[in-house]
């Protein structure tokens, strides 16, 4: 399973955000993760999941995961809708499945990153300095932490020395997404 991590510093953290998805803490760039994150041409990625780190207004941070499945109720269509309706049903004490594969909870990005290394996930930082991923030989069993625009919480992410660039030039964050699964693809992980 290829897990990621996508943390974005000013997401919506409740769903009454309206059709503007820029103003919704860049919530425009959230869609394209997810879509990059599970789909290829005329289907879903099966092996594939997704943390999503929200921690915008009004009450951060929030944790969406989406564990590709058969059912799934992902389309392309309506990402947007989901991360709404995922957001209204929030349980401040519990994580909430809201539809098959698809949970949110109250978490910060560090206790998601610790909770992953606790599991013997090695993390990889994306990040312009790193080793560059093609030159990584083991990216079995590790978890790609991906900033937005803004990049990632720099004090939170000094403990770790994995760090891993996609290329010189400077992509979307969706982009990255692409990049890492061709490089699994190629290797066939």
């Amino acid at each position: 399973m290829r897990e990621f991590v996508y943390y974005s510093a000013k997401a919506r953290t409740s769903g009454n955000f309206g059709d503007d998805l820029m103003k919704a803490g860049r919530m425009d760039i959230v869609c394209n993760v997810i879509i990059q994150a599970f789909f290829i041409s005329n289907q879903v990625r099966e092996d594939v999941h997704l943390h999503l780190i929200f921690n915008g207004p009004p009450n951060p941070p929030m944790h969406l995961e989406f564990i590709s499945n058969k059912d799934m109720p992902i389309s392309k269509k309506d990402v947007a809708g989901l991360i709404k309706r995922m957001l209204y049903k929030c349980n401040e004490k519990k994580k909430n499945e809201v539809f098959p594969g698809c949970f949110i909870e109250k978490k910060s990005f560090t206790k998601l990153l610790k909770e992953l290394e606790n599991k013997g996930r090695k993390i990889y930082i994306l990040d312009s300095k790193g080793d560059n991923i093609r030159e990584v030989k083991d990216l079995d069993n590790c978890v790609f932490v991906i900033g937005d625009h803004e990049g990632l919480p720099r004090k939170e992410i000094k403990r770790f020395e994995n760090k891993i660039s996609i290329g010189k030039s400077t992509y979307f964050a969706s982009q990255t997404f692409v990049i890492i699964h061709n490089e699994l693809d190629i290797r066939n992980l």
